[in-house]
C-alpha cells in the first residue's frame, strides 16, 4: 500500500488463501508493526466491490454476518434478501454469537433493529429465527410428524386463505430430521411438495423466507448454489449476494456449494464467476472459489 497506488495482487495473494483465524493474526501483526488498523488502511486504499470482499475477509464470521445484517437495514429501504439468507441458514450457536456481536456494537438488540425495519408475519418469522430456539436434536416423533404435516395442510392448501402462524410454528421450531419427515408426509397428504404449496399460498418476503428455511433444511449447499446462480444469471450481477455468500461460506461449505452448482446447472461456479466479473474483484472471488 506504500506510495501511490496499491498492489492489489499482493493483497489478494496474502488474504484470500488464508483462514479467518490466520487473518486475525495478520491484522494484529500489522497493527503491531505499523501502528495502524489494517482494515482502515485497506478501506482507504481500495474501492468498490473489491474493497467489500477484502474488508469482509478480515472479519470474524459472526461479525461479518452482523455487519451484513446492519447494512441490510441501513438507510431507507431494507435488503430483505440479506436478512433471509443469513437468518434462515445459521445454526443456533452461530445465531447467538451474531446477536451478541450486534448488541455489543450497537447497544441495541438485533431483534429491535429487525422489528424497526420489517413488519407483519415476515417480521414474526425473522424474530423467531433470530431467537435461535430451534430444536437441534435428531429425533423424529413419527406421530407428531404426521400431525405437523396435517396441520400445515389444513392451514394452507385445505382452506381459503392461509394461517401462516402454523407454518411458522412447525418450520421454525422443529428439528431438521423431523421436518424432512414432515415434508414427506405433507407430500402424501396434499399430493404436492411443500415448496410448491408455499409458492401457491404466500407471496413476497414471507414466501421467500419460508422457501429459504425449507431449502436450507433440505440441502444448505444447494440453497447457496441457487442463490449464487441467480445473482449472476441474466443481465447484470447482484454483487451484494455474490460477495456475501463467497465471503461467508468460503471456509464452511464452498466445496459442497461448488459440487451442487455443477450438478444443478451443468457449469462450474468458477466459470460463472469468471464470465460475470472482472479485474481484481474477479481475481479475489476466483481465489475464494478455488479451482474448477
Amino acid at each position: 500500500m506504500k506510495g501511490t497506488g496499491t498492489d492489489e495482487a499482493a493483497v489478494i495473494q496474502v488474504l484470500a488463501p488464508r483462514t479467518i483465524a490466520q487473518r486475525q493474526h495478520i491484522k494484529e501483526a500489522y497493527k503491531l508493526s505499523v501502528g495502524k488498523e489494517l482494515a482502515e488502511d485497506l478501506s482507504s486504499e481500495l474501492s468498490g466491490t473489491f474493497r467489500s470482499v477484502v474488508l469482509g475477509l478480515l472479519m470474524l464470521a459472526p461479525v461479518y454476518d452482523a455487519y451484513e445484517l446492519e447494512n441490510a437495514m441501513k438507510g431507507a429501504g431494507t435488503e430483505e434478501a440479506a436478512l433471509i439468507d443469513i437468518l434462515a441458514s445459521r445454526s443456533n450457536d452461530e445465531m447467538n454469537t451474531i446477536n451478541a456481536f450486534y448488541k455489543k456494537k450497537h447497544d441495541t438488540s438485533l431483534e429491535d433493529a429487525v422489528c424497526g425495519d420489517t413488519s407483519g408475519m415476515f417480521q414474526r418469522v425473522l424474530v423467531s429465527l433470530l431467537t435461535a430456539g430451534r430444536d437441534e436434536s435428531d429425533k423424529v416423533d413419527e406421530a407428531q410428524a404426521v400431525l405437523d404435516a396435517k396441520e400445515i395442510y389444513e392451514a394452507g392448501e385445505a382452506r381459503w386463505g392461509t394461517d401462516e402462524v402454523k407454518f411458522l410454528t412447525v418450520l421454525c421450531v422443529r428439528n431438521r430430521n423431523h421436518l424432512l419427515r414432515v415434508f414427506e408426509e405433507y407430500q402424501k397428504i396434499s399430493g404436492r411438495d411443500i415448496e410448491d404449496s408455499i409458492k401457491r399460498e404466500m407471496s413476497g418476503c414471507l414466501e421467500d423466507v419460508f422457501l429459504a428455511i425449507v431449502k436450507c433444511l433440505r440441502n444448505k449447499p444447494a440453497f447457496f448454489a441457487e442463490r449464487l446462480y441467480k445473482s449472476m444469471k441474466g443481465m447484470g450481477t447482484t454483487d451484494t449476494v455474490l460477495i456475501r455468500i463467497m465471503v461467508a461460506r468460503a471456509e464452511i461449505d464452498m466445496l459442497d456449494i461448488k459440487a451442487q452448482f455443477l450438478k444443478m446447472y451443468g457449469k462450474t461456479l468458477h466459470s460463472f464467476i469468471k464470465g460475470d466479473t472482472s479485474g481484481d474483484y474477479r481475481n479475489i472471488l476466483l481465489e475464494l472459489c478455488g479451482g474448477e
